[in-house]
Formats: C-alpha cells, structure tokens, sequence
C-alpha cells in the first residue's frame, strides 16, 4: 500500500460530478477519482476550517464512532473495476480490534479528513489509474 495525500479537489457547480486528486505522499504519481458535488464540498469545507451550525452526515458517523469507544485507523482504496474505485475504512474498536468496512472512496476521504486518519492506495490500483506527474 502506498500512503497518499489530497492534492487537490476542482469543483465545478455546473456538474454533478467533481474531482479529486490524490498523490503519492513520497513520490510523483497522482491520479483524479470522480466524486459528487456533496461530497467534494463537504471535504472542501472541512479542510478551509468552515463548520456547519450543526453535525453534518460525516461529522455524524466520527462522532458515532468516538462515543463508541472506535476510531478511524485509515482509508485503503484497494481496488479499481470497471472505472469505479472501492475503498475500506479501517476501524479500530475500543477491544483494539481491527473492523474493515466497506465504502465509496469520496466517503472515506471525507472521514479521514476529519479523524486525521491516513489514505493508502493499492499499488495495483495506482498502476491501473491514469497517472499524472506533478507539476
């Protein structure tokens, strides 16, 4: 698994669909995922530092997991099919067990922005992407 970042995130209103890039956190190779409005601008908000006036969806299930003794360990984006990205977060319970959990990756990446939590990539996945070279 090769540990990522969030490069950058280009919302265009006009579209349903927005992007997202994630690079290699120690190297050079990028590649954008396809997100949806909500999701992009939840992610965008939380990184600019603006809180809503009360919990939104994504502040809701951290906090659910807070109150139940669980944290957020990291997001691995583990396969690509049929140009769709799948993801798993990757929970530890307060019994210090690990839980994978299913999830689209625009979710996992708003969860991990908000519980600071790492995003690795499969190495099979990042050679399937379109890769970029950063500018």
């Amino acid at each position: 698994m090769i540990q990522v970042e969030l490069s950058r995130i280009i919302i265009d209103e006009r579209r349903q669909d927005q992007i997202i890039v994630l690079k290699e956190k120690l190297g050079e190779r990028q590649f954008p995922i396809v997100i949806g409005f909500v999701e992009a601008s939840t992610i965008k908000m939380k990184l600019s530092g603006l809180e809503a006036p009360r919990p939104m969806t994504h502040d809701l299930l951290i906090s659910t997991l807070e109150v139940l003794g669980a944290k957020m360990e990291k997001l691995t984006i583990d396969k690509l099919v049929a140009n769709t990205f799948h993801a798993k977060l990757i929970l530890r319970n307060k019994s210090n067990e690990i839980i994978e959990v299913d999830c689209r990756p625009s979710d996992g990446i708003a969860l991990a922005v908000r519980a600071h939590a790492p995003i690795f990539v499969d190495e099979e996945v990042i050679k399937k992407a379109e890769i970029l070279k950063s500018s």
